[in-house]
């Protein structure tokens, strides 16, 4: 007759009590800022054209078309509303009839907004109640 095998027992410390409340919160380590150097600067979804494109609001008050860099393609869904970073195509002539073209290299998650609001980081033209359509 085969002998049953006991359930390994999982090693290491064992953990007793309620964790610690200072643990459990959230707090982000890293978060991308714009580099002014290279141009990038925060920006609002605006509209959803399909195609990996989308209408962004920058900061510095300009519609954009904003393509998403095909790091982040398939990784991150962007929505209408969302906070972005953008990096502006400085190849592409600007015209009244047409709007200016942007890459989106990143999308800011809600722990990220709330340490950049907290810490006066993104500018108020931003504010996504007051964005002009």
């Amino acid at each position: 007759m085969a002998k049953k095998k006991r359930p390994q027992q999982k090693k290491g410390k064992k953990r007793t009590g309620s964790p610690n409340p200072a643990d459990l919160e959230i707090v982000p380590s890293r978060i991308k800022l714009p580099n002014r150097k290279m141009g990038e600067m925060f920006a609002r979804v605006v509209d959803i054209y399909g195609n990996d494109r989308m209408q962004v609001f920058c900061e510095d008050e300009q519609h954009r078309i904003g393509r998403i860099r095909g790091k982040i393609k398939k990784r991150v869904w962007i929505r209408r509303g969302d906070l972005v970073l953008i990096n502006p195509w400085e190849f592409e002539t600007e015209s009244q009839d047409k709007m200016g073209k942007c890459e989106i290299t990143w999308r800011y998650m809600q722990n990220e907004i709330s340490w950049l609001t907290r810490n006066n980081k993104i500018p108020s033209i931003l504010d996504i109640n007051n964005i002009p359509f």
